[in-house]
């Protein structure tokens, strides 16, 4: 593991982790960049900024430039030689790791875990007075331990068990522990943090009792999971059923029901815990409208200044990370990032063809291309979701920039029959494709645009302004889906379908009358809409051990055509019409960009070969051996 050693303490994290700022929330200031350790825990205000540092651990949240979406089934990503294709055409290896965020790389948790043991081996001695704040510090400085920690089990399982802090020239060769006791750790830490959270007054931005109690209903829904159950997991990959140490990946016995009940416990807790987040109460259907803003505006997370949505539903957020005007400039480019080239912006992370296809239409009947119906207009009558996540050819639209003729201000995907000033037939191009007249390097190659995350305020130009829309760690939502899944897996069907319906009655779909194996899959269905794009995805396809049929898939895209009807015709500007327009929509796999393939070792990351020669006593993980 990678280990840093300071004889000051860096504080500069303090102005710049930007998680939130006003006179309530986390002080938007310029502290001092510099400070003898031994002062640190003299002083409460900088025991604080000690640990509020920790926090930049977490970075961005998931508004990286290239987002985790994009190495699952939700998404692609646009630009070439960002080392993604290196995990998903499964040559991921030790000397070649691809794309690694710092939100999850071994040796940025590792650098954070180690400022966590450093402040917890100093809090309870530090001579300040205020014990209120101590507890404080000591709940978050847990939290954030266990949060570093479940990042690293859940992407490479067992880790190394750090609880002290390492000193110059001590020897820094240390195993991993089993899975299960690094569950235990994890759930040890929360039960702590939420033990001294429980009744403090804490803003935004900083890890609560609700927080921990939400993250542990998370870490056991995965231990339960059958990624983590060995005879489960070796049943179904030969790679892992080789492994010789199974033990680092998950539990080799005991009673899984137990483990299943666990967490159905936890997340119980956890809910209880919560202000019953964003309209879960709900006994019928909203309207498709009202569901539609009902998504928009949990996503919005109450920072948009667009006064259609509502800003109440920030409450669905749990533990999240916040954005200001004066921090965090990159993590608040989510409309520049992903946005449509023909509004200048880049089209990072594109919805792919099978995310679309799975939202299901508005009388809960799924979507299919061998309906002629359906594909005839494949974009009518969809889960209101559907057009809250996802801009599609024809989609409305903030306004163009100047310009871009365009004054519908729709999508514009495809190639259409336009009349030029001579009036001859000509094919034009949309202004959000590859050969668009705006810019022509860096549109979609799906066919298809990120809305969710995106502030939809038409005031926000997103090429030049940037949005304040919170990163959600956890939410509400996700605890009650932890709850419905432990609730089907220990026989509470009934218990597991009152509460599946309930977000879908929120987002204006009818309620689900399934049992058996058929609410299991409705249920991962569920999970899968709801949670698009809020790296839920990536983890759920593993620990369900369905990532090749999945994440394995070729890449889908659309291919759209608008053709004049006898008699009709348009000049420019072009919109969308279908009194003028016969639209073809045709799906199309593609391999060149991206030949997407699954191996089983992918399940697991691997360790980098220089960790492995810095620490002798890491064992790799299966697959990465050769």
């Amino acid at each position: 593991m990678k280990l840093n050693y300071k004889h000051w303490i860096f504080l500069a994290a303090l102005g710049s982790i930007g998680l939130v700022s006003c006179d309530t929330e986390f002080l938007d200031v310029t502290p001092p960049t510099e400070i003898p350790s031994e002062e640190v825990w003299k002083e409460g205000a900088l025991a604080e900024g000690f640990v509020t540092g920790i926090y930049a651990g977490l970075q961005q949240g998931g508004f990286s430039e290239q987002m985790l979406a994009s190495l699952t089934d939700e998404a692609v990503f646009t630009h070439t030689g960002r080392n993604i294709n290196t995990v998903n055409e499964g040559s991921l290896s030790p000397s070649n790791l691809g794309w690694v965020d710092d939100t999850y790389g071994w040796g940025p948790m590792f650098t954070r875990i180690r400022a966590t043991n450093l402040a917890l081996a100093n809090l309870p001695t530090a001579t300040f007075t205020d014990e209120t704040l101590k507890a404080r510090l000591m709940g978050e400085t847990y939290f954030l331990r266990a949060y570093y920690y479940q990042q690293l089990v859940r992407y490479y399982g067992s880790a190394p068990i750090i609880t002290k802090v390492y000193n110059l020239n001590e020897d820094y060769s240390v195993a991993r522990n089993t899975f299960e006791e690094c569950v235990n750790r994890i759930v040890t830490d929360l039960d702590s943090a939420a033990l001294l959270l429980k009744g403090k007054t804490l803003v935004k931005g900083r890890a609560s009792e609700a927080a921990a109690l939400a993250l542990k209903s998370r870490v056991l829904l995965y231990a339960a999971s059958d990624l983590h159950d060995m005879p489960t997991a070796k049943a179904k990959s030969s790679v892992i059923a080789a492994y010789p140490n199974p033990e680092f990946l998950g539990y080799i016995s005991g009673d899984r029901k137990a483990r299943w009940t666990a967490a159905q416990a936890a997340a119980k807790v956890a809910l209880a815990a919560t202000d019953g987040g964003y309209k879960l109460n709900l006994t019928a259907p909203v309207t498709p409208a009202q569901g539609k803003t009902n998504y928009i505006s949990i996503a919005m997370g109450g920072a948009s200044a667009d006064k259609s949505l509502d800003a109440s539903a920030a409450n669905e957020i749990i533990f999240g990370r916040y954005f200001t005007a004066s921090l965090s400039e990159g993590a608040r480019q989510m409309g520049l990032n992903n946005g449509p080239n023909g509004y200048h912006n880049w089209a990072g992370n594109t919805p792919i063809g099978t995310l679309v296809d799975d939202y299901e239409l508005m009388d809960g009947t799924r979507f299919s291309w061998t309906n002629p119906v359906h594909k005839a207009a494949p974009y009518k009558n969809r889960d209101p979701r559907f057009y809250a996540t996802v801009m599609y050819d024809g989609a409305d639209w903030k306004p163009r920039p100047s310009d871009a003729k365009d004054p519908a201000n729709q999508i514009q995907t495809g190639a259409y029959d336009l009349l030029d000033d001579k009036g001859a037939l000509i094919n034009r191009k949309g202004l959000d494709t590859r050969s668009s007249s705006i810019e022509d390097w860096n549109g979609s190659r799906t066919g298809y645009y990120m809305r969710k995350f995106i502030d939809p305020n038409p005031a926000l130009y997103d090429n030049t302004d940037r949005q304040n829309i919170p990163w959600p760690f956890l939410r509400t939502t996700e605890v009650v889906f932890n709850y419905i899944e432990a609730s089907i897996e220990v026989g509470q069907e009934a218990e597991a379908l009152l509460w599946l319906n309930r977000i879908r009655f929120r987002a204006g779909m009818p309620a689900l009358k399934v049992t058996g194996a058929a609410l299991k899959e409705a249920y991962r269905h569920e999970r899968r809409i709801e949670m698009a794009y809020e790296e839920q995805r990536y983890h759920d396809a593993r620990r369900w051990m369905i990532a090749k049929e999945t994440l394995g898939r070729p890449l889908e895209y659309i291919n759209v055509l608008g053709k004049f009807k006898a008699g009709k015709s348009m000049k420019e500007p072009y919109h969308y019409d279908t009194d003028v327009y016969t639209y073809t929509y045709t799906p199309v796999v593609e391999k060149s960009h991206e030949n997407r393939t699954w191996v089983d070792k992918m399940y697991f990351r691997p360790f980098s070969r220089d960790e492995i020669n810095r620490n002798a006593k890491l064992v790799q993980n299966p697959g990465y051996d050769k």
